[in-house]
């Protein structure tokens, strides 16, 4: 299993850096025009909640991006939260011969 070095962001931060702080937009702002509820985005960008596959579609169609863009940030992030929190254990798992 190959572990890259590179940095992983919390899709949340993207979304409050690269979006709403250059639109000048409020995380309810964008909860209003995505039709979810105020919180569910505020946590996002507070990097408490992650983004589920409803929430990249709303945020793809609103960004003019994708949702594999938003779900695939997670992903990483998750993957890469879980791998440092499991290391030593996966470590002691055998690879299975070919």
């Amino acid at each position: 299993m190959a572990i890259t070095n590179l940095p992983v962001f919390h899709p949340g931060e993207i979304l409050r850096e690269e979006y709403l702080v250059p639109l000048g937009m409020s995380a309810g702002a964008l909860a209003r025009k995505l039709h979810v509820p105020r919180t569910r985005i505020e946590r996002i960008v507070k990097q408490t909640q992650p983004v589920t596959a409803d929430t990249a579609l709303r945020l793809a169609r609103f960004f003019d991006t994708t949702p594999h863009y938003w779900l695939t940030m997670q992903v990483a992030y998750d993957l890469s939260l879980q791998g440092a929190a499991l290391a030593q254990e996966l470590q002691q798992i055998e690879v299975l011969a070919a």
